[in-house]
């Protein structure tokens, strides 16, 4: 039994985790609470931190019962082969969600300070350092799909990689406004 992500219709991924429990089809489908204007009012929805994206924990001999999901498109596949998916990435993504941090959709970059995550439910998970409005925040990609979110941290809790020779190098607080500013 390995994870893989799921590729859905577009705005179709509560449906088709639905229908994957039905099913008895472990799954995962990470949303996050946002504020939404609409004529009657202003109303709080979750939304999906991966839009198009479910995650389905199976084993390959039930591949055509999840293909036969509606509304789901097609497994993520590299050269032509399921994509599978490290357990720890989504292990920690649900810890962190469970936790209460806040997460939100982030572009997906390939430039910055790259960190680890040292402290907390995120612990070892690696992202990009960004700063906003004062606060530290890394971006954290999943990279088989291409998508990313960003959640908010504390600067004591991350350390910096070295891009070098890939080593960890502890980040003071200061080293890292230092970085954060430089990557903003």
């Amino acid at each position: 039994m390995f994870w893989y992500a799921a590729y859905t219709s577009s705005r179709h991924e509560k449906t088709v985790a639905e229908h994957l429990r039905q099913r008895e089809v472990e799954c995962f489908l990470p949303l996050y609470e946002t504020v939404r204007r609409w004529n009657n009012g202003r109303h709080r929805v979750q939304l999906p931190l991966f839009p198009s994206y479910v995650f389905v924990r199976m084993g390959l001999r039930d591949k055509l019962r999840v293909l036969q999901v509606p509304g789901l498109s097609q497994l993520v596949t590299f050269q032509g082969s399921p994509a599978v998916l490290p357990d720890s990435e989504i292990e920690s993504l649900r810890n962190a969600l469970t936790a209460g941090i806040p997460a939100q959709p982030y572009r997906y970059l390939t430039v910055g300070s790259h960190v680890e995550i040292c402290n907390g439910p995120l612990q070892g998970m690696k992202g990009i350092l960004l700063r906003h409005q004062g606060q530290f925040r890394v971006v954290l990609s999943v990279e088989m799909i291409m998508r990313s979110i960003v959640v908010e941290v504390e600067a004591s809790d991350v350390v910096a990689l070295d891009r070098k020779d890939s080593r960890l190098v502890l980040a003071s607080p200061r080293e890292a406004e230092r970085i954060a500013a430089a990557s903003a």
